[in-house]
């Protein structure tokens, strides 16, 4: 008995691979997606479908973006206080406030004017705000 269930289970071991192959590639060419065309079909990934993992962005470039929003949502005076006071939760920020606080003003003189806009101003990141003013104020 022994002998005989060893020579079945060898079989088995040889045939069933197989079977499991031949089954397999038949199922997935028996199913809707995969046409009936004479062209040879290959499943890949598209290359134009593939979602691309978004470049990470700096802190000052994600705080910028976030003042400039609450800038339009809000009012000028609450994108400059939070903008201090990030910079002084994050020292490592305080050598972009300028920059930002700028583009604050920028903003700013699109939204109000720039007699309106100079209202806001006050003294954080060495008055870039007023700087950034009277720079989109000239240029406008």
């Amino acid at each position: 008995m022994t002998h005989t269930a060893r020579r079945i289970g060898r079989s088995l071991a040889l045939v069933l691979p197989v079977v499991l192959v031949l089954s397999g590639t038949l199922a997935v060419t028996s199913v809707p997606w995969a046409g009936r065309t004479t062209e040879s079909q290959m499943l890949t990934a598209s290359s134009e479908n593939v979602s691309v993992r978004a470049k990470s962005r700096a802190p000052q470039d994600v705080l910028r973006d976030q003042l400039l929003t609450e800038l339009q949502e809000k009012d000028a005076g609450t994108a400059l206080t939070h903008l201090q006071r990030a910079v002084e939760e994050r020292p490592s920020l305080a050598r972009h406030c300028i920059t930002i606080a700028r583009a604050l003003g920028r903003a700013a003189v699109d939204r109000y004017g720039p007699t309106r806009a100079q209202t806001f101003s006050r003294p954080v990141c060495d008055t870039s705000f007023a700087s950034g003013v009277s720079q989109q104020a000239q240029g406008s």
